[in-house]
């Protein structure tokens, strides 16, 4: 059309086109100024210019890197793009990050493009306190919508017992390093003593976290991934927390969410009388005090037997005791009776330089 119109207007007047082409004037004026332009910056077109809020080609590849990552390769951006911000990380946008996977062909099911993963069952066995701690990080949610707050309970397997706890506004590695180090100097840790449970998040999976770790001498586990059942005594631990009459939901600020949280852990540790501990409270397997009230106990029920012994068809009421040993994936035995693994697997991450 363009070179039409420029052989016509080179001889003919501009009404004459316009009636012979079937155009409007404004119509023509438009070509002519497109052509203009077009004859000052021939390659001006916005499709070939170099934007300067674009990503380099070095950031667009750290940005898929991190994407198809181990820890993040079946996770969506927005989920990738909220963890990175977590951890004082911000790589692009989660747009670009949608857009940068169209490009590549790598936006569909997520889940679908992880390599099948084989992960040792993490099996856990305590005989006593301070063997076996259990660890997690749980969201409250604050008034303000979209604002949570992040919650480190560190479990005793054996007792149930919350041996330490911490409110932060964020989920670091350095505050995990930092709970457990004085987690550890708090119960007088020595060292090859513990065995330490946890999932795959960021802060457990860290580098340094794990370095620490090795360096304190502390066996590291960790759950498979997308198996809650893995860490079940932190989850229950969760739910009881969060199952709790007063539980507000949502809190004020921080400083209500810890003195909410200070008030909850001092009776789930010396008032709740635990059901996976026969009826007795946390601390008083943690200390060993539950021998003693045990007997008390009996002597009660001694007493109205006693009195009453028709009341009781089974014979004289014993007062039942906690478990003498508590596991995270026991194995179970065969048909026959005999174990079919009597080992205790304590899978770590190897990646990290740690190796027991």
């Amino acid at each position: 059309m363009m070179t039409v119109l420029r052989d016509r207007l080179a001889s003919l007047p501009l009404t004459r086109v316009c009636e012979a082409l079937c155009l409007n004037r404004s119509t023509v004026y438009a070509y002519q100024r497109r052509a203009a332009n077009d004859d000052k910056s021939p390659n001006r077109s916005r499709q070939n210019s170099v934007q300067p809020k674009a990503l380099t080609t070095q950031e667009r590849e750290a940005v898929m890197v991190t994407l198809n990552s181990e820890q993040f390769v079946d996770q969506p951006p927005k989920e990738v793009y909220q963890r990175l911000l977590e951890s004082g990380q911000y790589l692009c946008s989660v747009s670009t990050m949608y857009r940068l996977q169209r490009e590549r062909g790598e936006s569909g099911e997520r889940r679908q493009q992880r390599a099948a993963q084989h992960h040792a069952i993490p099996r856990l066995l305590a005989t006593s306190p301070n063997e076996v701690w259990t660890w997690d990080i749980t969201k409250l949610p604050l008034i303000r919508r979209g604002v949570y707050l992040s919650l480190y309970v560190v479990l005793d397997l054996f007792s149930r017992y919350i041996v330490s706890w911490m409110l932060s506004r964020k989920e670091s590695s350095a505050l995990a390093k930092q709970l457990m180090d004085e987690t550890v100097g708090r119960y007088q840790i020595a060292p090859g003593q513990l065995t330490l449970h946890q999932d795959r998040g960021s802060p457990m999976t860290a580098h340094g976290y794990l370095d620490q770790m090795m360096e304190l001498d502390i066996t590291c586990s960790h759950s498979r991934p997308r198996v809650s059942n893995d860490n079940p005594y932190s989850e229950s631990q969760f739910k009881t927390q969060k199952y709790q009459p007063d539980y507000p939901g949502r809190f004020n600020d921080i400083h209500h969410a810890r003195l909410w949280t200070e008030q909850y852990v001092d009776w789930y540790n010396t008032e709740h009388h635990h059901s996976g501990l026969a009826g007795f409270t946390p601390e008083q397997v943690f200390t060993g005090s539950y021998h003693d009230i045990a007997n008390d106990k009996q002597q009660a029920l001694n007493a109205f037997y006693c009195k009453h012994p028709e009341r009781f068809a089974k014979g004289r009421p014993m007062v039942p005791m906690p478990p003498k040993t508590v596991a995270i994936n026991p194995i179970k035995p065969s048909d026959d009776g005999e174990f079919v693994d009597d080992r205790v697997n304590f899978p770590t991450l190897t990646a990290a330089g740690y190796v027991k």
